[in-house]
């Protein structure tokens, strides 16, 4: 049964006609926050008591869940599954996290020994960099790594490099090459040393356009420095499971790093896909942030709904995007080292669930995906917070603090922590007309100024938001944090029905775009192509500097 055809949908649709304020809320239950407090461990808290629900509305969201057989859904995740059925693909990232001595069978194979073989690969390789046995063609030893990918081979990994800044300890510099515009490249070769770089070229086809276009570029930048084709195999390395593409390339077969086709892109950092990120923090740290995963795997898969924090937080989003009617969802960690963390987060969410067909191909009868963007706190309340308090659309928003930094600055700290506290609180009850009128009065001000300005300094309040509040960002958080995020992005999919885990809207523009290359080097005519496109291709063709002068 379709979510929005569910008897208890539309009880919750008849429960948010009448909806209290979240001031109301507050004064009338002094539990509520005890009530609407979760905690994982003793490092990360979420604080939901500022949404607008209250215990009696959770309680029918969680039996929504159950009635739509999620329990089932979730443990399918930790078991052989058919969750990706247009690519006839099984999900198992979780797998990617587990113990040694754990079991999760594919087509009858427990595939946990070929998961940890990898790693002990990785393992073996990182030993290998760092102590500096793995030199270039000089004798030198590798001091920046550029990992070449896109999409879900760089997202992830570019984002936990740049969070566990402090614990990049190894000496290796990681650097990120997504963009097909040269100007990325570029500008990341520039300071290097050929020498002493080492590329990691992920890509599962080991076809993907602006990965190969970029690793083919790449080489040659490092051929115009060493001259020797067979020294390619001494500054590149795969992460792929396409073996012939390869070994074409010019890499080594036993410097090719695997992972499986029950891994998908945006579930990768845990893989393979990691391999920057064990060399920029040290095996060990990879193994934490693994760990800190699991942590989270097994309190999605062991936990009751009513105190399962990513199911919550899921059914928080269908609360509040497919019965209130937010269209999207705000992200602010208050941490510069997380600047990344919004980034994959709508990768992860947006390319998971921007669907409009359930799995068995109908048309969806209820919004999917919302739109997820954000920002780092304190900027973000300089830029477009504005909108949040005071503008006509409501964005539910998802504060990100951690009350322990490894820098030392403790008057910053404080400054940040106390900064993220008070937008959710003046989110949640804004300032009222008497109170503005009030302040303006001490202030000593006219009656007729206070009358100009009293409208405009009205903040309405009642705007939603969660405090997910943790002690440190240490490589276990961080883990558990993330597949907290892919764990609600998988709840979500689960109740709206659809496969959360293809992404087809993205290939039609890369077929279009195959085409119109040969069209803008003039092998072939735009005529293919509407006439918006024709006309564009004409000016471009004719703005077009002659090659070698750009």
């Amino acid at each position: 049964m379709p979510l929005s055809q569910h008897p208890l949908f539309k009880a919750l649709q008849q429960s948010a006609q009448h909806l209290p304020s979240l001031a109301e809320h507050f004064a009338g239950n002094r539990q509520r926050v005890q009530q609407l407090t979760f905690h994982l461990g003793d490092n990360l808290l979420v604080d939901i008591s500022r949404q607008q629900v209250c215990t009696s509305v959770l309680q029918q969201l969680c039996e929504l869940a159950r009635q739509m057989n999620l329990p089932k859904a979730i443990a399918g995740l930790f078991t052989d599954n058919n969750f990706n059925p247009t690519e006839q693909r099984a999900v198992l990232h979780t797998a990617l996290r587990m113990p040694a001595g754990a079991t999760l069978e594919h087509k009858g194979v427990n595939v946990i020994p070929s998961v940890h073989a990898e790693l002990a690969r990785i393992r073996h390789f990182c030993q290998q960099v760092h102590t500096g046995k793995w030199c270039g063609y000089s004798g030198q030893p590798i001091q920046d790594v550029v990992n070449i990918g896109i999409g879900g081979s760089d997202l992830g990994p570019a984002m936990v490099c740049e969070a566990l800044t402090p614990y990049c300890t190894t000496g290796i510099r990681t650097h990120f090459v997504s963009n097909i515009d040269p100007a990325h490249l570029a500008t990341t070769l520039e300071p290097l040393n050929p020498a002493t770089t080492l590329f990691v070229v992920s890509s599962k086809s080991f076809g993907t356009d602006e990965t190969m276009s970029n690793a083919i570029a790449a080489r040659k930048w490092l051929l115009n420095d060493c001259g020797d084709d067979s020294l390619v195999q001494l500054h590149f390395v795969a992460v792929s499971t396409n073996h012939q593409k390869v070994v074409e390339f010019g890499i080594a077969a036993e410097n090719m790093f695997t992972f499986w086709d029950w891994v998908g892109g945006r579930f990768s950092l845990w893989s393979a896909i990691g391999l920057p990120i064990a060399l920029a923090v040290g095996f060990e740290r990879f193994e934490a942030l693994l760990a800190g995963a699991h942590t989270m795997d097994e309190h999605l898969r062991t936990t009751p709904f009513e105190q399962n924090i990513p199911v919550l937080l899921a059914l928080l989003t269908i609360w509040n995007h497919n019965i209130l009617g937010h269209a999207s969802e705000g992200v602010f960690p208050y941490s510069q080292l997380m600047h990344r963390f919004p980034a994959f987060l709508q990768q992860l969410n947006m390319e998971s669930n921007g669907k409009s067909v359930m799995l068995d191909g109908t048309p969806v009868s209820h919004a999917t995906g919302p739109i997820v963007w954000g920002d780092v706190g304190s900027n973000s309340q300089h830029a477009f917070f504005q909108l949040l308090h005071q503008g006509t659309t409501v964005v539910p928003a998802e504060f990100i603090g951690f009350v322990n930094s490894p820098y030392d600055f403790p008057a910053h700290r404080h400054k940040l922590l106390a900064n993220m506290l008070a937008q959710a609180e003046a989110l949640a009850f804004g300032k009222s007309a008497a109170d503005v009128e009030a302040g303006l009065k001490a202030e000593g001000l006219s009656e007729q100024r206070i009358s100009e300005l009293l409208p405009s300094k009205v903040m309405p309040g009642n705007r939603p938001s969660t405090v997910i509040l943790c002690k440190e960002l240490t490589p276990h958080t961080l883990g558990s944090l993330i597949a907290l995020y892919e764990h609600k992005t998988f709840v979500q999919g689960v109740l709206w029905g659809v496969n959360s885990f293809d992404q087809w809207g993205v290939e039609l523009g890369k077929k279009l775009a195959s085409g119109l290359v040969d069209t803008l080097a003039g092998k072939s005519n735009a005529t293919a192509h509407s006439a918006a496109t024709q006309n564009l291709v004409k000016q471009i063709v004719d703005w077009k500097a002659p090659e070698g002068e750009q």
